[in-house]
């Protein structure tokens, strides 16, 4: 009992901390003007590993018809307090390589860091040190979905933003055509995953790159890159970035001008 008492306790500090971080006043302005060039009104929008759904919010007043996919019950129901709009579909669902189910480990002190990447899970606390404290205590079975089925079903989504803690290549592995543009979260410690992205996305189209460092709301760069750059800027270190999220677009969209071949700063 004392220590169910201890967990809730965790859990309500993890949720806590999620809420300042996520609906801190005035993210939402630069959210949404971060999403603006990739969706436009009546545009479909997917939300992987959704959380507590600010990006989800700002998908929807931009105009998207969000799909959002949580699998952990406690922050669906957050979720739904938060975010609800009735062009906000939100599946209690992880996205993956196949369909089935899968094991989610779950941090009741950070459920923002909840994965279903194993091996992930037991690296990332020897190579990255902000990782060295968490733990994840409880397992929990939840059905996968793939973006192929998602897209069967809703329809070609004008972006994607996928933060799944180390299991973004697993969901990428889902996706079998080019989209317009998404992106995949990228943690030090573990930029191979990111690597692997990259290298699935060169396998279905031509991809263009830029960064946003840690919960930041701009581009690291002007220009977009090209898959070279990008993988040899992962190589090196990503210039020591603690994380932050990799965005990918098709080379002919609108967004993607004055490409630069070679060496990124």
């Amino acid at each position: 009992m004392r220590r169910l008492y201890f967990q809730r306790l965790r859990s309500a500090g993890g949720l806590a901390r999620s809420l300042f971080i996520y609906w801190r006043p005035g993210r939402q302005r630069g959210l949404q003007r971060l999403y603006r060039p990739f969706i436009q009104p009546g545009t479909v929008a997917f939300d992987i590993g959704a959380h507590l759904g600010d990006r989800s919010a700002a998908f929807h007043a931009l105009g998207a018809r969000v799909v959002a996919l949580e699998p952990q019950p406690d922050l669906a129901k957050w979720f739904k307090r938060l975010v609800n709009q009735p062009t906000i579909t939100l599946l209690p669902l992880a996205a993956g390589p196949s369909a089935g189910f899968a094991e989610i480990a779950i941090s009741p002190s950070n459920p923002t860091l909840s994965t279903l990447a194993t091996e992930w899970r037991e690296q990332i606390g020897e190579r990255n040190a902000g990782f060295s404290q968490v733990r994840w205590e409880q397992l929990l079975k939840v059905p996968v979905t793939t973006l192929d089925a998602l897209i069967e079903e809703y329809g070609e989504p004008s972006f994607i933003k996928i933060d799944v803690e180390g299991f973004e290549a697993e969901v990428l592995a889902g996706l079998s055509s080019p989209v317009a543009a998404l992106s995949v979260e990228f943690v030090s410690g573990a930029l191979e995953v990111n690597q692997a992205c990259v290298e699935h996305l060169s396998r279905l189209g031509e991809y263009r790159y830029n960064v946003v460092a840690g919960e930041q709301r701009h581009f690291r760069w002007k220009e977009w890159q090209a898959p070279q750059a990008i993988t040899e800027w992962l190589a090196t270190g990503a210039k020591e970035l603690p994380s932050g999220d990799l965005y990918a677009c098709r080379a002919d969209h609108p967004l993607v001008k004055n490409l630069i071949p070679n060496n990124v700063e």
